[in-house]
């Protein structure tokens, strides 16, 4: 049975995510710098802070700020090291003062400079290149979603395909709203639904233009559980030739 290893919310249950954690409890031993290289949600902020628990972070985005803190601390983490404003001023901050850094980045350069300073770097792959990571995510995900949000927390989201169009951020989002909708009360729902359509009132036709939030799913759900419009009209009682004008009407936010 594959065990998770908890690092600071990093998942080590494949091959790739244990051999980055290898390389960061390494890391923790030494003194060099390192760049730790992926997409969004890969674990690189994670694994940073697993090797340096009491660093600050810095986003690299807040150049004059990250100067500052390079002046002040020993050990920094410094977040999208690729969306600095002046990557050059800030290598040459970096070379200059004592501190140690462990940097993130998206994506980065071969450069002379960039490899002297960070004497380790490694990449961090995506989250469906390492599987045995998801089914661990997705209960944690779970378990933090419960905490939140109370309820029974049933739900294991079997035959949901998991998003990972950003990794573990899309995943994560994607197992929020799903526990949220299977403990969704109803007067939570039309709360919801309120707070959308009270800002955008102000119509003289306002009623029919968000009917759709109504006919829409409703329609939806109806034709997934009956499978055919005759019993759909059936079901909703309503004629077929009403129930095809709804379907016309809301077809742009139909399934299938």
């Amino acid at each position: 049975m594959v065990q998770a290893v908890d690092v600071t919310k990093f998942i080590t249950a494949s091959d790739a995510s244990s051999k980055a954690f290898k390389t960061a409890t390494l890391l923790k031993t030494l003194t060099v710098n390192a760049l730790i290289i992926g997409e969004v949600g890969v674990g690189k902020k994670s694994l940073a802070k697993f090797i340096l628990p009491e660093a600050s972070v810095v986003d690299a985005a807040k150049h004059q700020e990250l100067l500052l803190v390079l002046d002040t601390q020993s050990e920094i983490i410094i977040s999208n090291i690729d969306h600095s404003p002046n990557l050059q001023v800030l290598m040459e901050k970096i070379a200059q003062v004592k501190v140690r850094v462990i940097a993130t980045a998206t994506h980065m350069r071969e450069d002379s400079v960039i490899n002297e300073l960070f004497s380790v770097r490694f990449d961090m792959p995506q989250l469906k290149k390492r599987k045995e990571d998801i089914p661990l995510l997705i209960e944690k995900f779970l378990k933090e979603a419960r905490s939140l949000f109370g309820g029974e927390g049933n739900s294991d989201m079997q035959g949901i395909k998991p998003d990972l169009s950003l990794n573990a951020s899309s995943l994560r989002r994607q197992v929020m709203i799903h526990y949220l909708l299977e403990n969704i009360q109803d007067t939570e729902l039309m709360d919801i639904i309120q707070n959308y359509i009270t800002p955008k009132l102000g119509s003289n036709n306002d009623y029919k233009k968000y009917l759709y939030l109504y006919e829409a799913p409703l329609i939806n759900a109806g034709l997934q559980k009956f499978k055919s419009q005759l019993q759909l009209a059936d079901r909703l009682g309503l004629n077929r030739n009403t129930l095809r004008k709804k379907i016309t009407d809301n077809k742009k936010y139909l399934q299938g």
